[in-house]
């Protein structure tokens, strides 16, 4: 059975369109597990546009389940994540002018750097993910740099605007799943994934976890946090 993590960056967004303190990302985590998740991913990011300092420390102490920190692979990061101690590091790419993350790390251009990386981290006990698109030779640098885990990008397969080009996303991420296998890692999925996209993974009883997020607080909105949450775990929770 495949496990659900909610992402609660935009429960953060929103709270920050205003600048005040409601909704609450920390308190949104809490009911995702009430409802049943079995993760909670946050994304600290450079420019603290969503999630803040604030929120990753009250998030390490309430979470019960595991907390997955999102993060660039820079020095700043790296220390907070060594100083707050997440179950889970995944490593994500990142840019300024970007709405969202556009794509899967570029792990072959930075290889030692990486390795570095994931050294530190594992040193503390925290596993490692990367965050990466269907590419074997970007799936096998994941390995290569010492990663536990690799996230899959399903976000081109999500956007696709005609069922042929989502077939064809769909088969590449089909092959990027075998080469993570091939590779000994343990495998996840996400990015732009929602209650109807997701349905076709239900053949990849491969990967172990799905990281879903805006379409959950999307459908927060309508009908409660706690609905959404559950709705979707009855989705994935037979994959």
């Amino acid at each position: 059975m495949a496990r659900l993590a909610v992402n609660i960056d935009h429960v953060a967004t929103v709270r920050q369109a205003r600048g005040i303190d409601e909704p609450d990302p920390v308190l949104a985590a809490g009911l995702a597990e009430l409802a049943g998740a079995e993760g909670i991913i946050c994304h600290l990011r450079e420019d603290r546009r969503h999630i803040q300092d604030r929120d990753l420390s009250l998030l390490r102490q309430t979470v019960k389940t595991r907390l997955n920190m999102e993060m660039a692979a820079v020095e700043e990061m790296i220390r907070i994540a060594l100083k707050t101690h997440p179950d889970l590091v995944t490593l994500v790419p990142e840019k300024r002018e970007e709405l969202t993350t556009e794509g899967g790390l570029d792990v072959i251009a930075k290889m030692d750097h990486y390795r570095k990386t994931v050294d530190r981290l594992k040193s503390a006990g925290i596993l490692v993910s990367f965050f990466v698109d269907a590419d074997p030779d970007q799936i096998r640098a994941a390995h290569e740099c010492g990663g536990d885990i690799v996230e899959i990008h399903t976000g081109h397969y999500a956007d696709a605007s005609n069922e042929d080009d989502a077939s064809r996303l769909f088969g590449r991420i089909k092959g990027g799943v075998e080469s993570a296998q091939e590779n000994g890692l343990r495998i996840s999925a996400g990015h732009g994934l929602n209650y109807v996209n997701v349905k076709p993974f239900k053949v990849l009883p491969q990967i172990e976890e799905y990281s879903i997020g805006h379409s959950i607080v999307a459908r927060a909105v309508l009908v409660g946090f706690e609905r959404a949450v559950r709705e979707m775990l009855e989705l994935v929770k037979d994959f």
